[in-house]
């Protein structure tokens, strides 16, 4: 593999230096380096960040390839600047295996775009009933570490309490979907004025809090990790704060669509808001731009959901739940975070690539941008402002609710252990 000089580059955003990768590693980071024969990428005014890294992604295969592949994820993930992704486990069949989970990860290794790990599921068949094979996924190939019934809320206290108790034995985490089903029966967007002036079924906020809460207390209970995914109300920002000021071991991740849309775009009937859990207020918005700014939310995690055309495009009621996100975030977070002054762009490389790889024990990823360090990169253009335009996406689905909306920000240039996925915004 011959070696790659990034001329100029802002690292963390910061000042401009040059880095040399040689092979799968970083030589050296500094000014005025060259190397004979090297392949130039003038970064003049781009950011670099280590490879970003997503804690919730749905690749959807084995079983729903008509609505996304983990050849086709994995390349929307390298566009938008991803060098690992966490494969939930809601597919056809349930990755409740270690056969399964296998498949999910050699399936990733084969596809060379970014790694995949495959998140195993809590309960046989996402259930919610029995325990799966937690300790053989952790022992396969795979090495599962994180697990989650996402989609599916775990409801059941006795069999949570298990999961947690089980997973310790191998510092693993339990992933929550908080989201208390009887709260929640028929509910189609947010519980609140809209919903109410729209005769849709609320989806009420304490639906997720009270999951939350007592999740928290199981976890301090038993001394587990707990992992809540795309948290969505300012009051499940305060347990969180709470938890965590009390010392218990609780993570957080909020997707950038909660971090930009309100409920108000339900009004539109639109499906392609429609998502789990609802957009919700722009009271909640601004709590979760502030709770991740101050570190109570620990990363941004896309809930990268595909699906096919003709599950979306159809009336409200039956169109099915979940958005697109790996080639847009981090033009989100750049418009909701960086460009609002709540984060710096060394700030962003924590929450979408140093606290994810922690949360999810991963090696290689996540690492600093300095000699010897595995050369998993981002470059990102902060000067750049354009439309999206879902018919230049990777990923075999189209469900963005950021069509023909102006964002700043665009991926250059990624790079798995030092070969580029990614050039000039285009596939390698």
């Amino acid at each position: 593999m011959s070696k790659i000089l990034i001329r100029g580059a802002k690292v963390l955003g910061g000042e401009a230096q040059d880095v040399l990768i040689d092979g799968e590693t970083i030589e050296a980071v500094g000014t005025g380096l060259s190397a004979e024969g090297a392949t130039v990428v003038e970064a003049d005014g781009k950011v670099l960040l280590p490879g970003l890294v997503d804690l919730h992604t749905h690749l959807r295969e084995p079983g729903r390839e008509d609505s996304e592949t983990v050849l086709t994820g994995t390349k929307a993930a390298a566009r938008g600047g991803w060098t690992a992704v966490h494969a939930m486990a809601n597919t056809f069949p349930v990755a409740d295996t270690a056969g399964v989970v296998e498949q999910v990860w050699r399936l990733g290794r084969e596809s060379g775009y970014c790694d995949v790990q495959p998140v195993g599921a809590v309960t046989v068949g996402l259930e919610g009933k029995q325990l799966a094979e937690l300790g053989a996924m952790h022992e396969s190939a795979a090495g599962v570490v994180v697990f989650s019934d996402d989609g599916k809320c775990v409801d059941d206290a006795v069999i949570m309490r298990r999961a947690l108790e089980y997973v310790k034995a191998f510092d693993g985490v339990v992933a929550q979907h908080a989201q208390e089903p009887r709260l929640t029966e028929g509910a189609q967007m947010n519980e609140g004025v809209v919903s109410a002036e729209l005769g849709l079924g609320g989806w009420p906020a304490v639906a997720e809090e009270s999951i939350i809460a007592r999740d928290v207390l199981l976890a301090e209970h038993v001394g587990s990790r707990v992992h809540i995914c795309h948290l969505s109300t300012a009051g499940s920002v305060e347990i969180v704060r709470w938890a965590k000021s009390r010392g218990i071991d609780v993570t957080a991740e909020v997707t950038p669509h909660h971090l930009l849309l309100t409920d108000e775009m339900v009004r539109t009937y639109n499906p392609v808001y429609k998502v789990n859990p609802p957009l919700r207020t722009e009271n909640d918005v601004m709590a979760l731009r502030e709770a991740l700014a101050d570190g109570t939310i620990d990363i941004v995690a896309t809930d990268h959901a595909p699906h096919p055309h003709e599950d979306k495009d159809c009336e409200w009621a039956a169109a099915a739940m979940g958005m697109v996100g790996l080639e847009t975030a981090l033009s989100v977070i750049q418009h909701t975070m960086v460009d609002t002054g709540l984060l710096d762009w060394a700030g962003v490389a924590q929450r979408m690539s140093v606290n994810p790889a922690s949360i999810g024990r991963l090696t290689g990823h996540g690492r600093p941008v300095s000699a010897g360090e595995p050369a998993n990169l981002t470059l990102v253009d902060p000067a750049y402002r354009g439309p999206v335009d879902s018919a230049e996406f990777a990923s075999r689905s189209r469900n963005t609710p950021y069509e023909g909306l102006e964002l700043p920000g665009r991926v250059t240039h990624t790079f798995l252990r030092g070969r580029a996925t990614v050039i000039d915004g285009k596939l390698a």
